[in-house]
């Protein structure tokens, strides 16, 4: 959370998990304006909380697809009125706008900019006093050093949109060059982001610096320039994706208050997964690794958990957490009792309302029942040179990640591809090493290819970087090769 700089009353609430930043903005009255917020509104409201402001207005750029929106729940808890596109059709009670619209906040006005691209309904916010203007709310059309994807509405309109987005960011270019430029999506996004630490620009920065606009050694991009490097740095993109504009536009369901679920027994966990329920370990890599219920998936708790659990759990399924901690019954100790909550609120905030419940006890209480227990390696990368050879080297990061370097021979598959049964059986048989940068994609993989049977799996500590040092190699560069099989041919052979 932080102030935006030069601009008083403006707050940045950055959610680096989603790569995201929601905004509240203090109206001078004791009232607030938030912009794009989270169904996950424990910070905007501990923000508001803190500067003495009731949150009146919820204004929303577009229909998110990588989180529910918070704008349902303020209004229902404080009575906020809800500012969106006409067009996006929502079906809850809102304040429908379109081009040129203007909503007087009190003091401060919203101008409405129609800014179609990323969505098909999208709109900019421009911030006034008086007539003045003090920034612009940009969603998804211009951010820092880029603009968001078009892929996300329909394959089908993704050129179109893509067009679209060029008009509404050229549109925005017309806006003077001091002005600051507060966008919803930034650095780690898989809204199309790149990596950086600025989550707000300005427009003339972006007209003179931002690789989709400027000409290479020559004149501004043009329209079809703009949209061929817009769709080559498509990436792959989260499966939930597809399913939250929908539920934006019906309007997420109320939050239940406290969130925090039930302590289950052993008995009461075996009885979930017979209807189906899938087993979530959210403990560090090192404890899934020494031990943890058969079948369950690896995710362990930080920023990026909800992309992940959104990723690669079934939201159809009812989800058990073990995390191996205290029962809330019998601890004192509230920041273990505020992990579970973390685990909630993060999946709440990516559409699974489905978190039953925790194992009570953990794993430990797993072990005490005499039920079974699954193990795999963490191997270190001098203990993983002196077996290449035999060892399918399984590189996990996205495509962007690997092409930048990784492991001579390494097989490349997304975390999110091994849930295709196809790609997995491509894999070779035998042992298999599995690596990402840091080890919590890598162990989510094996978890993943340990849960479809493979049996013989280890995963790197550490990264490409680590192996190759460790096995005298220099680290590849470029894709995968298009049409080859999943078969490596070994990490020790140089390329």
């Amino acid at each position: 959370m932080s102030g935006v700089p030069g601009v008083p009353g403006v707050i940045a609430l950055v959610d680096e998990g989603l790569g995201n930043s929601a905004y509240l903005v203090d109206l001078g009255d004791g009232r607030a304006l938030a912009v794009d917020a989270s169904r996950d509104l424990r910070r905007l409201r501990g923000a508001a909380a803190g500067s003495g402001l009731r949150v009146t207005f919820a204004a929303e750029t577009h229909l998110h697809a990588d989180f529910l929106s918070g704008a349902v729940q303020l209004a229902a808890d404080e009575g906020a009125r809800v500012l969106a596109s006409a067009a996006g059709e929502r079906q809850f009670p809102h304040t429908g706008l379109k081009d040129g619209d203007e909503v007087d906040l009190g003091g401060l006005r919203l101008q409405v900019l129609a800014t179609p691209g990323h969505t098909g309904e999208h709109l900019a916010f421009l911030l006034l006093d008086g007539d003045r203007p003090l920034g612009v709310f940009t969603g998804g059309s211009l951010i820092v050093g880029s603009a968001a994807r078009t892929d996300l509405v329909s394959p089908d309109r993704t050129v179109e949109l893509a067009r679209a987005q060029y008009a509404s960011v050229r549109r925005l270019l017309t806006l003077s060059d001091d002005l600051p430029v507060w966008p919803t999506h930034g650095a780690g996004s898989f809204c199309s982001a790149p990596p950086g630490a600025d989550r707000t620009t300005t427009i003339g920065r972006e007209r003179t610096t931002n690789p989709l606009l400027v000409g290479i050694g020559g004149p501004p991009a043009g329209e079809d320039e703009f949209v061929s490097r817009l769709l080559a740095g498509l990436g792959t993109y989260p499966t939930y994706f597809g399913r939250l504009g929908e539920l934006n536009r019906r309007g997420p369901a109320l939050v239940p208050v406290p969130v925090t679920p039930s302590a289950l027994s052993v008995d009461d966990v075996l009885a979930l997964q017979g209807r189906g329920a899938q087993v979530v370990d959210v403990r560090p890599v090192e404890a899934f690794a020494a031990g943890h219920v058969p079948g369950s998936l690896s995710n362990p708790l930080r920023p990026a958990f909800g992309t992940w659990l959104g990723w690669l759990a079934d939201p159809e399924r009812p989800v058990v957490v073990v995390c191996d901690r205290p029962t809330p019954h019998d601890v004192d100790d509230r920041d273990n009792v505020d992990e579970m909550d973390e685990v909630v609120w993060q999946a709440l905030k990516v559409g699974f309302d489905n978190v039953v419940g925790e194992l009570a006890g953990g794993l430990r209480a797993w072990r005490d029942a005499g039920l079974p227990v699954t193990a795999t390696s963490v191997v270190s990368a001098s203990e993983a040179a002196g077996d290449t050879g035999r060892t399918t080297v399984l590189d996990v990061r996205q495509d962007s990640e690997f092409a930048a370097g990784h492991v001579p021979g390494a097989v490349h598959l997304e975390l999110g591809r091994l849930l295709d049964p196809e790609a997995v059986a491509a894999i070779r048989p035998g042992p298999v090493l599995v690596m990402c940068g840091h080890g919590e994609r890598a162990m989510s993989a094996a978890s993943l290819l340990l849960a479809a049977g493979r049996t013989d799996v280890a995963v790197l500590a550490g990264g490409p970087d680590d192996l190759c040092a460790a096995t005298g190699t220099d680290l590849a560069r470029g894709p995968a090769v298009s049409g080859s099989p999943a078969v490596s041919e070994g990490a020790g052979e140089r390329s």
